[in-house]
């Protein structure tokens, strides 16, 4: 049979909501940080630090979670609607593993606090933070289950809708747990991290009820007893979500060290650094969600044995994405100006930034074609191969080259700041362009291994 072409529509109907509720999760994070910062220099101090650990160990753990939609994609392509609760109850095994280490990590951030060298003042508040983090973590884990599945099914609306219900209780519940409104104590700094815990298990509850009173989901049978620890199909999971995790770290670490290198350059470039990377992380949204939309229709696709029909896909994501990624880099490259002028008022910030932005325009091509190729093998359940190409073109290239480039004289006189993006434009462009090659010579494998399309 011949496969029905991936349309635009299909990747974008996808992609939109996946969109909105990753921009809403940013909005919950910026709308932290503008409100410790009407508390103290020490709140906003506190937010930020420990908001980048958190996000570190956090985003480590749950990047195992990403090999849920790749799955159950694949096992909706090819009709085994029951296999999928199955699928569900060990990832909620895996889930509760996850929690215990990253309760444990959160409440013990001791090495982290070391490396800072923080004020007592701040560290206490950082502490706080992260204590109060830690309650809700099996509660944000859940509901990365509940996301994989629906995101895995093709309904990322859901999704989407209580994302927009966090944001829309972010601003109430941090005034009352950082304010103290309604009289409850003034939690300050810590407040937002309770007020985000407790969301976290509103959330969860919520959408969990939703999805077992359905009927339409009574097929995937969640409702049943669950299924004691199937080890082999944990294994299974872990191939696939393991790499990804690893792939999360090296991309934070890469970008942590960045940092630390570059304040070295005094606050100036260190601020300039903070404005480009910054437009890095709204800007890799979109392509991230184009690439989220590819991993389902492609593990999709392969679910149902049409490997021409996912080699379809990835060839329409990547169009897509270079298209959308050259619009994004050429408005960054003609209102440079403009936008290091919306984030700083201090004239040599600004004109530090102006010449990053400008790099981030190359960058964020680069990063769009990664993003595409990388997620588009995870619907093939490739992941090995594109985490070790990634860590050594962050980590080697990328961090190593920056390093020579930006603050020795070992390749002439030392870039600064300019020297760390112009290594990282090179390493992200190598790495696309490998992925994107790994990427061909999968889909065209899998095409020669099943040469006939069969529907579902």
């Amino acid at each position: 049979m011949k496969p029905r072409p991936s349309s635009i529509k299909d990747l974008l109907g996808l992609a939109w909501p996946i969109y909105i509720a990753q921009m809403a999760m940013i909005a919950n994070s910026i709308i932290d940080t503008v409100m410790a910062g009407r508390l103290s220099a020490f709140d906003l101090a506190a937010v930020g630090i420990a908001a980048s650990i958190q996000t570190t160990l956090l985003m480590s753990l749950t990047g195992i979670l990403l090999a849920l939609p790749p799955l159950i994609a694949h096992l909706q392509g090819s009709g085994q609607m029951q296999a999928i609760g199955r699928e569900i109850h060990q990832s909620l095994w895996i889930s509760l593993a996850l929690s215990v280490l990253g309760i444990v990590l959160l409440r013990c951030p001791g090495p982290f606090i070391q490396l800072s060298h923080l004020q007592p003042v701040v560290e206490l508040k950082v502490r706080a933070y992260l204590d109060a983090s830690s309650w809700g973590v099996p509660a944000m884990l859940l509901f990365r289950v509940f996301g994989g599945l629906f995101t895995g099914i093709a309904e990322p609306q859901i999704v989407m809708h209580l994302t927009l219900l966090t944001l829309a209780l972010k601003f109430p519940m941090n005034a009352l747990f950082m304010y103290g409104w309604l009289h409850q104590p003034a939690l300050g700094a810590a407040g937002c991290a309770w007020a985000t815990s407790l969301l976290n298990w509103l959330v969860a509850l919520v959408a969990w009820s939703w999805c077992l009173t359905r009927p339409r989901y009574a097929v995937f049978m969640l409702s049943r007893r669950l299924s004691p620890p199937d080890w082999a199909a944990i294994l299974i999971f872990l191939r696939i979500g393991l790499p990804i995790a690893l792939t999360f770290i090296a991309d934070l670490t890469a970008f942590t060290f960045m940092a630390l290198f570059i304040a070295r350059l005094g606050p100036i470039m260190s601020g300039a650094h903070q404005i480009a990377a910054n437009l890095v992380v709204i800007a890799f949204m979109l392509p991230l969600s184009l690439g989220n939309a590819a991993t389902v229709l492609v593990g999709k696709a392969m679910g149902a044995n049409q490997p021409l029909l996912a080699r379809n896909i990835c060839q329409r994501a990547l169009g897509l994405g270079i298209l959308l990624a050259l619009a994004v880099s050429l408005t960054l490259w003609s209102w440079a100006p403009q936008i290091a002028a919306l984030y700083s008022s201090d004239e040599q910030v600004r004109a530090a930034a102006i010449p990053l932005i400008m790099m981030v325009g190359w960058y964020h091509l680069a990063d769009a074609l990664q993003a595409v190729t990388v997620n588009a093998l995870r619907g093939y359940q490739r992941t090995a191969i594109p985490m070790l190409i990634y860590s050594l073109g962050l980590w080697g290239l990328g961090l190593g080259g920056g390093f020579v480039l930006g603050l020795t004289p070992w390749l002439g006189p030392a870039r600064g700041a300019a020297g760390f993006w112009l290594a990282a434009v090179i390493s992200l462009t190598l790495v696309g362009c490998l992925m994107t090659i790994y990427l061909h010579h999968i889909s065209q494998k899998e095409i020669s291994h099943r040469p006939l399309d069969h529907p579902c």
